[in-house]
């Protein structure tokens, strides 16, 4: 049996078991919630283990709710969207005894913005999201370079031994743990099946879609927009669905795990600033199976290395700020003349940094634009950017911004 991978993840559901009623780990299907959870609890005694993917535990939950939740110490319900009526007699408890580390749920949908959830439990849960593995936990590195960035500035120094097609092949895995384990033809099967039962299942539970091949379709099409704004109109007109209908899908994408929605920054200073968000894919790995490359193809003339590059870095920094010290929003950044910068941290605070990602390894004048449009902007809030590409050496270009190996991510501590 394959040794398990430590999560950054873990340590948070521990602390928020010593001081709340309830924790939520709520993440995509297959991204090691179950494991996680195990993990979590494998000290705590007397905890019980509730599988609503089993029939019988599902039938026993649905029919008596208040009588399925009673119990003494720690409980963990697994796949708690499958019945979130379980909810209401949860609060119910919680309630009427508030000691900390009662029950854990783990989630594969945004349960708490379905329609037909009974009163949530503001103040009472932490909702801890787990996405599949960093980097740094297939690697073993401290996924820290958010915090190094904010403490360090344009100080930030880091030499790589990682060249272009080292980078492609992380792209075209990706993180959920079973794809990782496997062979490349292996791994297509897993995306496969995990894309139909999301379908199938997950999206199901979530509202009625009357045409099922309309999802499939428009993934396909995502998959070739990944890192591109995302415009309704636009993608109802090449998909042939409706745009009620689009946005309404897009949603239920979202709330699956399977995309994300990345908001434009704007600043009172920046009044010039696109407020469209912009498209990644949680996992590289299934959106460069749904565009059918694999790593030589990606790194090819036309092939899509690119966006799928942006896409694995802006969600290495999506997973890296749920666990960072320091605070902090992610964003896009463009503005209407088209100066972009493809990822932009703030804390709450004020202070900004700024990554552009080149999935080449030489950075050229113009590949600064953007940055440095956002520097003279913000002038003392903006600590420095980030030119993250496949090049081997930190270059200095002026006094806030650095060209920097794009492994930093997942190799550098604060």
């Amino acid at each position: 049996m394959p040794a398990l991978i430590p999560r950054h993840a873990q340590a948070a559901v521990s602390e928020a078991l010593a001081d709340t009623r309830v924790v939520l780990v709520n993440g995509a299907r297959q991204a090691g919630k179950s494991t996680l959870t195990r993990l979590a609890t494998s000290d705590v005694p007397g905890t019980i283990v509730r599988l609503l993917d089993d029939p019988a535990t599902l039938r026993a939950a649905q029919d008596d709710t208040t009588g399925f939740v009673e119990h003494d110490g720690l409980m963990v319900i697994d796949e708690i969207q499958l019945v979130p009526e379980l909810l209401r007699p949860i609060k119910v408890k919680v309630d009427l005894d508030p000691k900390p580390g009662q029950f854990l749920l783990t989630g594969s949908s945004r349960i708490l913005a379905l329609r037909t959830l009974p009163d949530a439990l503001p103040g009472r849960m932490e909702i801890i999201e787990l996405w599949p593995f960093s980097q740094g936990e297939m690697t073993g590195g401290p996924d820290r370079f958010v915090d190094a960035a904010f403490r360090r500035g344009p100080r930030v120094n880091h030499s790589s031994d990682l060249r272009r097609k080292d980078y492609l092949e992380r792209v075209v895995i990706g993180g959920f743990p079973e794809a990782v384990r496997r062979a490349a033809r292996r791994r297509a099967a897993f995306f496969d099946s995990y894309l139909t039962t999301l379908i199938e299942r997950d999206v199901l539970e979530l509202a009625n879609i009357e045409r099922r091949g309309d999802l499939l379709k428009l993934l396909a099409l995502l998959a070739g927009r990944a890192g591109q704004l995302v415009v309704p109109g636009t993608l109802a007109g090449q998909s042939g669905i409706p745009r009620t209908t689009l946005v309404r899908y897009l949603e239920l994408l979202a709330s699956v795990f399977l995309i994300k929605s990345v908001p434009a920054w704007a600043s009172n200073l920046t009044q010039r600033a696109v407020g469209t968000p912009k498209l990644a894919f949680v996992d590289t790995g299934v959106a460069c199976h749904l565009i059918g490359q694999d790593a030589v193809r990606l790194g090819e003339p036309g092939g899509a290395a690119g966006p799928m590059m942006e896409n694995f870095v802006v969600m290495e920094l999506a997973r890296q700020l749920t666990w960072s010290e320091e605070r902090g929003t992610l964003y896009h950044y463009r503005t209407k003349d088209g100066s972009e910068v493809d990822a932009v941290i703030e804390t709450p605070d004020g202070r900004v940094i700024g990554v552009e990602v080149k999935a080449g390894a030489t950075v050229r004048t113009e590949d600064l634009t953007g940055l440095r449009g956002l520097a003279n902007a913000l002038g003392e809030r903006f600590l420095a950017g980030y030119v993250l590409y496949t090049g081997q050496q930190t270059l200095p270009f002026g006094d806030k911004i650095r060209a920097v190996p794009l492994d930093a991510l997942w190799r550098l501590g604060p």
